[in-house]
């Protein structure tokens, strides 16, 4: 069973790399929709982290991941 997960990477006050991940997004979903959320995330301060606040957007991506169950014998 295949999985989507949105990773949003931001830079914080101090400039390092804050990555938030959410699970489930739909399909399909596009850069500009990333975009505004993660514009929403850094206007409404939602989140923290230990350098400060988000202050701006670097990367933003969808990994895919495909796992497969095995039998043990």
């Amino acid at each position: 069973m295949a999985s989507r997960v949105l990773e949003m990477r931001f830079s914080n006050e101090l400039g390092r790399m804050t990555t938030i991940r959410l699970p489930d997004v739909k399909e399909p979903f596009t850069g500009t929709e990333a975009a505004s959320l993660m514009d929403a995330i850094i206007a409404r301060n939602i989140f923290t982290s230990t350098g400060g606040d988000l202050v701006a957007k670097e990367t933003a991506r969808i990994v895919i991941t495909d796992v497969s169950e095995l039998e043990l014998i």
